[in-house]
């Protein structure tokens, strides 16, 4: 995951944006205040490439055929329940988790290197705000985020009187010093972030992993490892570590530009039914993420798959503009209480 460590660009409580009432913020996000209506041209390029992906029958994407089209966003008034939820110990997580790449200001976005500067800009404190309480209206109770982040967590939960719980991937340091970090800035659960833990499994570091498990669970939370290479799951699981729960990629590689050969930050998960069929096996709960590969896959479409192919939570990033459509995609999954058909057990 790329980052370039700096949070000085990271929206915290010394930006001096006035906030609106938790009330009056509700009742604009119900009526869709500044949302409908908006109108996005389409440049030549666009227009082309939409010609392009519209005539290929096999890439199920939205394109753009007009020269401007209006975005009918999904608001509160269109919310369909809340998002379910499930254990982790005795950790309650909404089945869908909001990830914090796009709030925290950095993306994926393959060759497109002006996309984390655009996603700073637009995610400033208030909008930060803004998607946090939506999210919570929507049932969503938990974000997983990096550590520069925390002074921003800190601020809405005081200023804004949030409730948002945020779990860890305490990245951007020395390991054991961001897990005691993480713990002292209120982390509901600590992971090992996919990369970091990649990196330590390709070294050999296998004690430092379960010295690192153990001090999370000294504080009375779970502890989770991550991975983008299925690798990394199957020599913990050799090793005899054993967290409380994993974090996976997971998405299915038929979309336009994953080309596994050649990667450019456009694949996740390089193998995903040797994912899916290795994970079943596995005790623990499981918290899929990349399940969109960065924007390339559908939610209807994504979600479903990693659903019932045994993920127990999924971690997506959203802008605001998305967090009720989200969300409605989840409960349609789950709705009359029958959940995706699949063959793991439930394990959350």
């Amino acid at each position: 995951m790329t980052r370039d460590g700096s949070d000085k660009d990271c929206p915290t409580s010394s930006q001096p944006e006035r906030l609106p009432g938790r009330r009056k913020f509700l009742g604009s996000l119900a009526a869709g205040a500044g949302l409908a209506g908006l109108a996005a041209s389409g440049s030549a390029e666009e227009k082309q490439l939409s010609a392009e992906l519209a005539s290929d029958k096999k890439t199920k994407v939205d394109t753009v055929t007009a020269a401007t089209k209006k975005f009918n966003w999904t608001t509160l008034k269109d919310r369909k329940g809340k998002s379910p939820s499930g254990l982790v110990g005795d950790l309650k997580l909404s089945r869908i988790v909001m990830g914090g790449n796009l709030i925290g200001g950095w993306a994926h976005a393959r060759d497109l290197i002006y996309v984390s500067k655009l996603v700073k800009a637009y995610h400033t404190r208030t909008k930060i705000f803004e998607t946090l309480r939506l999210g919570e209206a929507c049932g969503v109770n938990t974000i997983i985020i990096n550590p520069i982040m925390f002074k921003t967590m800190k601020d809405y939960w005081k200023n804004a009187g949030g409730k948002m719980q945020f779990i860890s991937d305490c990245g951007g340091g020395e390991l054991m010093t961001t897990i005691k970090k993480s713990i002292a800035a209120g982390a509901s659960s600590c992971y090992i972030q996919g990369g970091i833990a990649d990196n330590m499994v390709r070294s050999g570091q296998f004690d430092r992993i379960a010295q690192a498990v153990e001090l999370i669970r000294k504080s009375d939370m779970p502890a989770g490892i991550g991975g983008h290479k299925l690798e990394t799951i199957k020599a913990c699981v050799e090793k005899g570590i054993k967290p409380d729960y994993w974090m996976k990629t997971l998405h299915h590689i038929d979309y336009w530009s994953a080309k596994p050969k050649k990667q450019r930050d456009n694949i996740w998960c390089e193998k995903p039914k040797e994912t899916v069929e290795y994970m079943e096996k596995l005790p623990e709960p499981w918290i899929a993420f990349k399940v969109l590969a960065a924007g390339a896959i559908h939610p209807k479409v994504g979600f479903k798959y990693a659903f019932e192919n045994g993920a127990d939570f999924i971690c997506v990033g959203m802008y605001d503009f998305q967090v009720v459509e989200d969300v409605n995609l989840v409960v349609d999954i789950f709705k009359n209480k029958k959940k995706p058909k699949r063959t793991r057990p439930w394990r959350a």
